[in-house]
């Protein structure tokens, strides 16, 4: 290139013969089909274990393998990657501004992933602050002089994955501040689980025959599901489980570690099944495990009781009133958790209230 400055247009194709031209075209088609797949598999595998470690909203999951539980298909994700794709060829037209959105994100991914190691090296490693900084700082500069070189690409299209990303960070952070708001004036109106046990063996309702399991994510408290079941029919099942699925850090869990069963007394107990995060967390798969500790239910005489919200803004709230929208936005279109779970729909029973955010 130096010897010949013309061939600084199209460097790849100049560097060979006439007659290899086609041949590297196909080559180059080729190469940017498979980046392509890999592309699509990174963001469905990405997406998924977010959604498993409630970062992201539940999304649909179609599995297309009966054999490898990693090969899926994400419906959502993938109509999302054709939009942003189809508009950002519109939008730069030619390879120069995404070579120079490419080189922001790709150099910018390096030193993300140099501090991550950092952190894992201290606090899952539990490496000597010294050793750990000798290991990071060389990265670490050749990461940082590779992105500076890239700043001066920003105006080009660089701000490309930079917008990308404050976007994702902006739609995590708010289902994680959404729901732990969720949570928290789900708290306040909550009843702790042992008093309405007690009360129930004191003052015991007419019961029904077969199993009740009542999902809930707060492990300690009474389920509302369980709470609006006794004000509107006022009847117990025989058996009552208090169901909990929990996500592991882990990739997977093994099957000695996935089930934790609490008895209360011959009506009440509390079920925490944990999922590593690229696991397909399946409820009725996990239950069979469950009988191997003394849980004697039949799935077909057992109802699962959810709780569908209905949520509501607040100008008052713990977030601004547009991130509030956002959250409500996302909460709206999640997938239920009946197929997110694997329950049987005609086992299903919901019950709607409403909560103010």
């Amino acid at each position: 290139m130096l010897a010949n400055p013309e061939m600084a247009e199209h460097p790849f194709f100049s560097m060979h013969p006439e007659w290899a031209r086609i041949p590297m075209v196909c080559l180059a088609t080729a190469a940017t089909v498979i980046a392509s797949q890999a592309v699509i598999s990174g963001a469905y595998s990405l997406v998924r274990q977010a959604m498993h470690l409630n970062l992201l909203p539940r999304l649909r999951i179609l599995h297309t393998s009966e054999t490898q539980s990693g090969q899926i298909f994400m419906p959502q994700v993938n109509n999302l990657l054709f939009i942003f794709v189809a508009a950002l060829v519109l939008f730069f037209r030619n390879s120069s501004g995404l070579s120079a959105a490419y080189g922001i994100a790709v150099t910018g991914e390096m030193l993300i992933t140099s501090i991550l190691l950092f952190i894992v090296m201290r606090r899952i490693w539990s490496w000597r602050l010294a050793t750990a900084l000798a290991v990071i700082v060389p990265m670490s500069l050749i990461d940082a002089g590779f992105l500076a070189a890239n700043i001066a690409k920003f105006a080009e299209g660089g701000w490309v994955p930079v917008a990308v990303a404050t976007t994702m960070a902006l739609v995590m952070q708010t289902w994680t501040a959404g729901r732990r708001l969720l949570a928290a004036r789900t708290k306040a109106d909550e009843i702790p689980l042992s008093a309405i046990i007690d009360n129930l063996a004191r003052k015991k309702p007419p019961t029904v025959p077969g199993t009740a399991m009542f999902l809930t994510s707060d492990i300690e408290g009474a389920p509302t599901a369980l709470l609006h079941s006794l004000k509107h029919y006022k009847v117990l099942h025989e058996q009552n489980v208090i169901l909990s699925v929990v996500t592991s850090t882990m990739p997977f869990v093994p099957e000695d570690e996935k089930i934790s069963l609490e008895s209360f007394n011959p009506h009440f107990s509390r079920l925490v099944i944990t999922f590593g995060y690229m696991e397909t967390p399946n409820i009725p798969r996990a239950l069979v495990l469950a009988r191997k500790l003394g849980l004697k239910f039949d799935i077909m005489s057992t109802s699962f009781f959810l709780s569908r919200r209905t949520i509501l803004p607040s100008k008052k709230g713990g977030m601004p009133f547009w991130q509030d929208r956002l959250f409500i936005s996302l909460a709206q279109n999640a997938s239920n958790a009946t197929d997110y779970f694997g329950l049987p729909s005609g086992r299903v029973v919901e019950l709607g209230l409403q909560t103010t955010i």
